[in-house]
């Protein structure tokens, strides 16, 4: 089932229930939604947009986003998606990599031809109100048939353009379904689009954020439990930041549970997320822009073995893989494959380093992530191949250095030759941390006022910007 045909469904099933309801607590219903991206639909398909068409994307996270989202698959059209955290750059990078027929932009963004004088040349596509009452499926396109072109982050190299088809849309909804099932109608507060995506396949009502998506470390805690509150929210999906950035004060009565990904999820935080609300059940999932999810694992009933484990700077604990996936330690890096793996970039050049392809033909995405099985099962995170220090795993350091007084964060990097662990704490704990660090084979231990993170979900050390602060 396409997720054309998979949201179709849940109108039908749940016509009158809340699809999406954004920042301000505006509720687009199921049905609403549905007859919006028929009336764009129509609108557009009189603009001459159809099958295989390039339509590029620029609009703020809003009910409706995902009425053009679905109005240009109805059309058999490919929606792309800058990486917002990109900026400027990320609109350049897409209409680098993709050739677009025409543009959609909404609210500020509808003056970015001023900034980037191509669009100039490319015809933008109105976003009129309007809805079109009917009850017409949608088509049911092949599952090659392309529906979405995005972008890596570029964090780790330049940013790569990613098609996916109809049938990965669909294979990515069916891993992340068993994730997020339910046997009660859930409200879930969702930062991640994908997650949008499969609620609207699945009848599950969605809010929107109310901070700005590409600064999330700029959120404030009681507004996004005041938000919570507000539209009843019973289920978070948020990165790490915001995870760590609600600790603070205990959450809404209604809220059970919290997914957290895109980043990695220490138990110290969840210790302290769990000690402001006991019954929270709080879910890591590991994954990547290629594939999500991989493995999960439910943080807050950690054992108390495998807590020893990760103090002794064993790893981080990802949990089992999803049954979705295929996962191989090839060289202590993590290799995926299955339906919702990303298997070739738009540049075919991209795949050198990142692809390969076994005996039987099947082509493995290397993550870059080092790890390793446990006698379980399990997987556990090393942390970045590249980010090694001699024999020293990133993660297996930085994860247990969080045990100690006084750390609120850490980050392993070579200095001169040297394993060096920069720490974000207090440093009058610096003689401990430097005893510690050093029982685990680090030979320098430095405090940081920062330790830098990632431009796109806050949550990841930026390792190039550390480099340069430890060394100036």
């Amino acid at each position: 089932m396409t997720i054309l045909a998979a949201f179709d469904a849940a109108v039908a099933a749940h016509w009158d229930r809340p699809a999406i309801i954004d920042s301000k607590g505006h509720s687009v219903s199921f049905t609403d939604l549905y007859h919006r991206a028929g009336f764009l639909a129509d609108e557009w398909a009189k603009r001459g947009i159809g099958p295989g068409d390039r339509v590029l994307i620029a609009m703020g996270v809003t009910p409706d986003l995902y009425a053009a989202l679905a109005a240009l698959w109805r059309l058999g059209a490919v929606a792309v998606l800058p990486e917002p955290a990109m900026g400027l750059k990320g609109v350049r990078t897409a209409l680098a990599a993709a050739d677009v027929k025409a543009w959609i932009g909404a609210g500020m963004l509808r003056v970015l031809p001023l900034l980037v004088p191509r669009l100039l040349a490319v015809p933008r596509l109105p976003l009129k109100g309007g809805m079109l009452r009917g009850t017409e499926l949608s088509p049911d396109w092949p599952d090659d048939h392309p529906a979405l072109m995005s972008f890596t982050s570029g964090s780790t190299g330049r940013a790569k353009a990613i098609l996916r088809s109809h049938g990965f849309l669909s294979a990515q909804n069916r891993a992340v379904g068993p994730l997020l099932a339910s046997d009660r109608q859930e409200v879930d507060l969702v930062a991640f689009p994908v997650f949008v995506l499969a609620n609207l396949g699945s009848g599950v009502t969605s809010v929107l954020p109310n901070w700005p998506l590409r600064r999330p470390d700029r959120a404030r805690p009681e507004a996004i439990r005041q938000h919570c509150a507000r539209q009843g929210v019973t289920r978070l999906l948020l990165p790490p930041v915001l995870a760590e950035a609600l600790t603070d004060a205990p959450l809404p009565a209604s809220v059970t549970t919290l997914f957290t990904g895109g980043g990695p999820v220490f138990p110290d935080v969840v210790d302290r997320l769990t000690a402001q609300n006991p019954a929270l059940r709080v879910m890591a999932v590991y994954g990547s822009t290629e594939a999500e999810p991989i493995a999960e694992l439910e943080v807050s009933a950690l054992a108390p073995a495998d807590r020893a484990r990760i103090a002794a700077g064993e790893g981080l604990l990802a949990g089992p893989p999803v049954a979705a996936v295929r996962v191989r330690i090839v060289d202590d890096e993590i290799l995926v494959a299955g339906s919702h793996v990303v298997e070739t970039y738009v540049d075919p050049a991209d795949n050198a380093a990142t692809k390969t392809r076994d005996e039987h033909g099947t082509v493995w995405h290397r993550t870059g992530d080092g790890g390793r099985f446990d006698a379980e099962g399990r997987l556990w995170l090393l942390g970045r191949t590249q980010g090694r220090i001699g024999g020293l795993w990133p993660f297996a350091i930085e994860t247990a250095a969080r045990s100690w007084p006084g750390v609120r964060r850490a980050a392993l990097c070579g200095l001169e030759g040297q394993s060096c662990l920069a720490i974000e704490g207090d440093p009058v704990h610096l003689p401990d941390w430097q005893k510690a660090a050093a029982r685990l084979g680090v030979e320098r231990t430095m405090p940081l006022k920062s330790i830098p993170l990632d431009r796109r979900h806050r949550s990841k050390v930026d390792y190039a910007r550390l480099a340069q602060m430890v060394r100036a």
